[in-house]
């Protein structure tokens, strides 16, 4: 199981997950400006991310290229599943009851679950 990952470590993955490989200053140039971020700030973001083992990198001359060692749809799996195990006893039914509870739910996408639950079951 892959270790948590930051909201800020999260915005980094995204970068890499949409293009890699890339050096660092590429991924600083990929983050959105909104959050102020220099490339210092970028780097400890890598180097944290490297440690946890979702992201690797080679050299490449005088610099590094980095890559995520984990694909973006198993992070989004791992993490869903701990959601619903830890608010809602691994069971998926609490989930959506609660969201429909909360308005959280369109009409979008109760049209989308209704198809969803109707192509599963054929």
């Amino acid at each position: 199981m892959t270790e948590r990952i930051s909201e800020a470590e999260h915005a980094v993955m995204e970068v890499l997950w949409d293009e890699a490989p890339l050096t660092a200053a590429e991924v600083a140039e990929r983050i959105d400006p909104v959050r102020g971020w220099s490339d210092r700030t970028v780097k400890t973001m890598l180097s944290r991310l490297l440690g946890k083992g979702v992201l690797a990198h080679e050299e490449d001359g005088r610099r590094y290229l980095y890559r995520p060692t984990i694909a973006r749809v198993d992070y989004v799996a791992g993490e869903s599943r701990k959601l619903m195990d830890r608010l809602f006893g691994g069971r998926i039914t609490p989930l959506v009851a609660h969201l429909a509870e909360r308005d959280a739910l369109s009409d979008q996408d109760i049209a989308e679950i209704e198809a969803l639950l109707k192509a599963l079951r054929s």
